[in-house]
């Protein structure tokens, strides 16, 4: 059997119930939202409908109708179970969730037993109209970029390998033709998500000026750069409040993020310069023109993309809702990532070996903050791999 995310077994569930939610799947491109509807509807044996909004001709909220009818036709014969409807990349279609949240409400008054999957590839989108419309409706399943457990247990993937290429499932079968990779990380994932997620349906007045924002996070990601000092490489003359703006977008489209500092208050959090930090590794070395034995080979760069594997790990699973992740630094100190799960707070340091800088920094934010728990991955704490393996909550909880 082939390899099923932990989601699969969410979902499938929740199928299975005899209550009723609205089940929305949302998530970055090319991270199986589609195979986990596919094979979690099949596991259901329910009878079902599946389409996708993703085509280039113009769909609209009666093409919604059009499907939903048919789903109920589907089904009608069906026992108690009822059936279920997919509809895919359903942010592409201009006013979505009043056509869903009125679809829905009238089978809620018919006591239709159909079951209804939404999957989205642009979560700031689909969360835009779910806490418009769809309130009290939906249960979210969160799909973040596969993880190393997951590579390592699909394609038997070991550190090196995911550390370099990330955790695109369908460039796996690509890594040992370097240039193929590369151009299929560029040509198919980035430029698509940029092109299609982000541009057709944001508002972006400078979309070059993002391209190049975008790129400028890839290469400096794990730094932390000012708006003020973006602005000279980016040559624009574009202000902060626009490269803020652009890096929310790229965020939701989980490409890349800009984390804040820890601070004692929102606001002086907020208004501090972002750490860039990449969803996905891969869109750091796809671009470099390095195969993974050069990388290897240059100590400095190779220590920058653990630690970018890291906070791509646990910037994933904020980004799905299971803590707020920041960074921190003041007077010289710093502490790589602040994770913060309700009251309690991890201080996490990423090292390839021994450093008294870091512990330095560890101490100076233990005294200011009394964290509950500070952990060194890499050198002679906790091993990368080992971190990696496990989901982050496990080491913050």
């Amino acid at each position: 059997m082939a390899y099923r995310r932990p989601q699969f077994a969410v979902l499938a569930a929740r199928l299975a119930e005899p209550r009723r939610f609205i089940q929305v799947v949302a998530g970055p491109r090319q991270v199986g939202k589609s195979t986990l509807a596919q094979d979690a509807v099949a596991a259901s044996r329910l009878p079902h409908r599946i389409v996708s909004a993703d085509e280039p001709s113009l769909r609209g909220p009666g093409w919604i109708r059009q499907q939903w009818e048919a789903a109920r036709l589907a089904s009608a014969g069906a026992e108690q179970g009822g059936g279920v409807l997919v509809l895919d990349e359903i942010q592409k279609i201009p006013g979505w969730s009043d056509a869903v949240k009125s679809l829905w409400d009238e089978d809620t008054r018919n006591r239709s037993a159909l079951k209804v999957v939404l999957l989205g590839s642009a979560p700031l989108l689909i969360e835009r109209g779910l806490s418009e419309s769809l309130a009290g409706r939906f249960e979210l399943i969160h799909l973040p970029h596969w993880s190393f457990a997951e590579m390592r247990e699909a394609f038997g993937w070991d550190l090196d390998t995911y550390v370099f290429h990330g955790g695109y499932p369908g460039a796996a079968a690509l890594i040992g033709e370097p240039h193929r990779w590369s151009r299929y990380i560029l040509d198919s994932l980035v430029e698509t998500s940029i092109s299609r997620d982000v541009l057709l349906l944001s508002r972006v007045d400078k979309p070059a000026l993002m391209r190049r924002l975008f790129d400028l996070a890839c290469r400096y990601s794990g730094q932390i750069l000012s708006y003020t000092k973006m602005l000279g490489p980016l040559q624009d003359a574009g202000n902060t409040t626009t490269l803020a703006h652009y890096l929310e977008l790229l965020a939701a489209a989980g490409m890349v993020t800009g984390l804040h500092k820890f601070a004692g208050d929102e606001a002086r959090s907020r208004a501090s310069s972002p750490k860039l930090q990449v969803y996905n590794n891969a869109l750091i070395t796809a671009p470099s023109g390095f195969t993974q034995a050069q990388v290897r080979a240059q100590p400095e760069l190779w220590g920058r993309l653990v630690e970018s594997a890291v906070g791509a790990h646990l910037a994933n699973a904020a980004a799905g809702g299971a803590f707020e992740l920041f960074y921190w630094r003041d007077r010289g100190h710093e502490v790589d990532f602040v994770v913060r799960a309700g009251r309690q707070v991890t201080a996490i340091e990423v090292k390839s070996g021994r450093s008294p800088q870091a512990l330095a920094g560890m101490a100076a934010f233990e005294a200011a903050f009394k964290p509950r728990r500070t952990l060194l991955v890499g050198g002679d704490g906790i091993a990368v791999d080992e971190f990696l393996a496990r989901s982050p909550s496990d080491w913050v909880a």
